[in-house]
């Protein structure tokens, strides 16, 4: 379905990363406006292909998301992108299927915390 777009924005991440390790900070301002051009476009064909992907409610709900937790919008795109490209999706993601596939993020990375107590002994204190 968008597998030769993704193919191409994997290309243009790839080409980036090894600029910018090979580059470090001795590139010329030419090379770092074509960068933020990559950039830019990436994530425009990135929002072009969720567009096509979900629906209008399933997107407004992952802006919301993305207001208030941006990393966990992006691996929740990153999961319905690759989905889509290895056909596991075959028609709009509805906001009902988007709120199951949180909730399945959710109980994945979810963490448990423990607490401990430990209380101070003091050479003032008698048992």
């Amino acid at each position: 379905m968008a597998d030769p777009e993704l193919e191409a924005i994997r290309q243009r991440r790839m080409q980036e990363l090894m600029a910018q390790r090979g580059g470090g900070s001795h590139q010329g301002p030419e090379q770092q406006k074509a960068q933020e051009e990559a950039k830019s476009e990436a994530e425009e064909q990135r929002q072009l292909m969720l567009t096509r992907i979900l629906t209008s409610e399933a997107r407004a709900r992952l802006a919301r998301i993305a207001l208030v937790k941006p990393e966990k919008a992006r691996g929740v795109e990153d999961v319905i992108l690759r989905a889509a490209q290895t056909g596991q999706i075959v028609e709009k993601v509805s906001e009902e299927r988007l709120i199951s596939l949180l909730e399945q993020i959710n109980n994945q990375t979810s963490k448990e915390t423990k607490v401990t107590i430990r209380r101070r002994t003091s050479a003032l204190e008698d048992d």
